[in-house]
């Protein structure tokens, strides 16, 4: 038995998209079915409209640009994230800041991330966004098909940010996708990304653009994987009612929480362990057994370009990062397999 910690499950579907793009031709970013993806997208979001993107990161960049965050600008996020959050925020030359009390009249923008595929109490964010006049921009990177109070992730704030990196619930390679209810911004950003060409006057470029482009065998991957969307959620969400159930009777072991109204389901599902209990030991142990896992994302504050933060200014990320860990999430993994886990961690640590 193969346990997979968050490897894609592509198939016979998948091999049929592909090989319909690859005889068509059109396997770069011109073809039918980026078009087809983004409105397949867009309707299943049940917003507006939705630009496909070269990355999540891109969407990220992207939106920040567009909405004019900018040199001097502060953005509000979480010091618990992937990098790719914040490195966008400096690439328009704005300062990422790590609490949200630190509000001031420079802060233009508020990133949520709904971390781990856990929605972020969104109803809480609007308000204090709507109250300082600022923007939100949804890294619902890692939150595909997740709800909270029956809206999905990243159709709360201005654009919503979306990946689909190999690992993530869909994937088509790489990739992601910005959408939202503003039309006539995204299609702004449709231009964007495009070279900002104007293909009316040829190859005339009135902006400065960015080569942001989804390809279109990217988007043929991407359309068979949403056909499989429902299916993968709800593996997930399985694997996770198993992991809590299995191991309920072990007390050090603590899963990540859900504000009231957001949907238990996880892209990847992840627990913390009392600091009685060595992280580095149980990952060895699990790992000799065949089980992969990986420790939650260390703090950003933890990097080089980011230490001029004070690390005890985040104590809530240290302390989640210190007894963090991931645990094998892929929608690959039969039911047997996460029992399989669940009994050598009750092994381990029991």
């Amino acid at each position: 038995m193969k346990l997979e910690l968050d490897a894609p499950n592509l198939g016979d579907l998948e091999k049929q998209y592909l090989n319909k793009t690859v005889e068509s031709g059109f396997v770069s970013t011109f073809g039918p079915f980026v078009t087809e993806f983004e409105k397949r997208f867009t309707q299943y979001l049940n917003v507006k409209k939705a630009v496909s993107t070269q990355s999540g990161t891109a969407a990220l960049h992207i939106s920040l640009h567009d909405l004019g965050v900018g040199y001097n600008d502060e953005v509000i996020v979480p010091a618990l994230t992937f990098i790719a959050t914040i490195n966008p925020i400096m690439y328009v030359g704005a300062k990422p800041v790590f609490v949200e009390k630190a509000i001031t009249e420079k802060t233009k923008a508020i990133m949520p991330v709904h971390l781990y595929g856990n929605p972020c109490n969104m109803e809480k964010i609007m308000d204090i966004a709507k109250k300082h006049n600022l923007y939100v921009i949804e890294d619902a990177t890692e939150s595909l098909g997740i709800r909270y109070k029956d809206r999905f992730t990243g159709t709360f704030g201005n654009l919503g940010c979306f990946s689909f990196n190999g690992n993530k619930t869909i994937t088509t390679g790489g990739g992601g996708m910005v959408a939202g209810n503003d039309v006539k911004r995204l299609e702004h950003i449709k231009f964007l990304v495009n070279q900002s060409r104007d293909e009316s006057k040829g190859y005339y470029h009135p902006e400065i653009g960015f080569n942001y482009r989804m390809t279109n065998i990217e988007s043929a991957l991407g359309l068979a994987q949403m056909k499989r969307l429902d299916e993968f959620l709800k593996r997930k969400k399985r694997h996770r009612k198993i992991y809590i159930e299995t191991l309920r009777d072990v007390t050090c072991i603590h899963f990540q929480e859900s504000y009231e109204g957001a949907e238990d389901s996880r892209w990847l599902t992840c627990i913390t362990i009392d600091e009685t209990k060595n992280i580095a030991e149980l990952q060895e142990r699990l790992k000799k057994e065949g089980i992969p896992t990986r420790r939650v994302f260390m703090p950003i504050t933890e990097f080089p370009p980011y230490k001029a933060y004070k690390e005890s200014d985040y104590d809530n990320a240290y302390a989640i990062y210190e007894k963090g860990l991931c645990l094998p999430s892929s929608t690959l993994n039969a039911d047997d397999g996460i029992y399989y886990i669940c009994d050598k961690i009750k092994e381990i640590l029991l």
